[in-house]
């Protein structure tokens, strides 16, 4: 899964600009750190299962880099010191605002419909993370999977910080023992049992090498047969693309439901029969298919935003259906709020 180191920029514009950004020019700084944004913002994004939070997790070490970048002495690369600044960054926040949920986390799956599944606001829960789709490197789409970065929120921040640099970013032990502050036999042991978590909790294979198996036609098929199966209340239809022991879960809805007769039973009484008219746009969530839902709003005379489903694929059919249900992820995908 790690991912393959780039050169950020020519050395020689890279030391004038380092030069100019420690005498103050935040111009300077800003074309430093521009190659390595994206990157960074993901990894926040691992840390701490928000793309909110990571945004503000970025921020925070951008400001601190500024800050502190009369200190950085070019003993490693900027690279390194850059993703030291973000991990402890992460790591205060991950203190602070705990891990994040997803409604398998909570309790057993519902065998039937629950009726007043209202919103628990008092759960921090994961979100979905936005990509771009067939055009990012193979590594970065498995990195974000969502059983992957579900899987992280259950590692302590140290373990968590340790896989990620190691198995994900390429640093050596020794490097991520300088930039947590702690020995090397500190993050071997960290990996060694964060490594043993992650393994019980993520599925192999995983969702890239399933999406390389079926090819971009067949899935995009698949997305929009879930997304005609809803907008035409086809119950036949949903039920033909689901495995046996599908889960169907909707953060931050509490409940969640596990195999074929459960999912339909809910999909029968709520999506399909009684919420009314849906569109559907296709995008990518997690690295992963995904199918952003708009449901139709009488006072504003127009289907408004409201889901994005991330589909997780087993083989051909669809083994779980995360609808993280809420306006504010849409912004994120690029996707509009409305529909006329």
């Amino acid at each position: 899964m790690s991912e393959t180191r780039q050169p950020t920029a020519d050395s020689a514009t890279q030391d004038r600009d380092l030069g100019r950004a420690r005498e103050g020019d935040d111009a300077a700084f800003d074309r430093l750190i521009a190659p390595l944004r994206r990157e960074l913002h993901a990894h926040c994004y691992r840390m701490l299962g928000s793309a909110h939070d990571a945004d503000d997790a970025l921020q925070d070490a951008l400001v601190r880099a500024w800050r502190g970048l009369a200190r950085f002495e070019g003993r490693s690369s900027l690279r390194s010191w850059l993703y030291t600044v973000a991990t402890r960054t992460c790591l205060d926040l991950v203190e602070t605002r705990g891990r994040r949920a997803l409604p398998v986390d909570l309790g057993p799956a519902a065998d039937r419909t629950v009726a007043d599944n209202a919103p628990r606001t008092d759960v921090a829960w994961l979100g979905p993370y936005p990509d771009t789709g067939p055009a990012a490197r193979y590594e970065e789409r498995e990195a974000v999977e969502l059983a992957f970065v579900a899987a992280l929120q259950h590692l302590p921040g140290n373990q968590r910080a340790a896989l990620l640099l190691f198995e994900v970013l390429g640093f050596s032990v020794a490097e991520i023992a300088a930039m947590m502050r702690t020995t090397t036999t500190s993050v071997n042991s960290a990996l060694a049992r964060a490594r043993r978590m992650v393994a019980e909790r993520v599925p192999s294979p995983s969702q890239q090498q399933t999406l390389r198996t079926l090819g971009d036609t067949h899935t995009r098929e698949i997305v929009a047969g879930y997304a005609a199966a809803l907008e035409r209340g086809d119950a036949d239809a949903l039920v033909a693309l689901l495995t046996e022991d599908v889960t169907w879960s909707m953060p931050p809805m509490p409940h969640w439901y596990r195999g074929l007769a459960a999912v339909t039973d809910f999909a029968v009484r709520v999506p399909l029969t009684s919420c009314g008219s849906w569109r559907h746009l296709p995008t990518h969530a997690n690295g992963q298919p995904a199918a952003a839902s708009y449901l139709w709003d009488d006072a504003a005379g127009a289907h408004m935003a409201w889901s994005i489903n991330v589909l997780t694929l087993r083989g051909e059919r669809v083994s779980e259906i995360t609808s993280f249900i809420g306006r504010e992820h849409f912004p994120l995908f690029g996707l509009p709020v409305s529909l006329p």
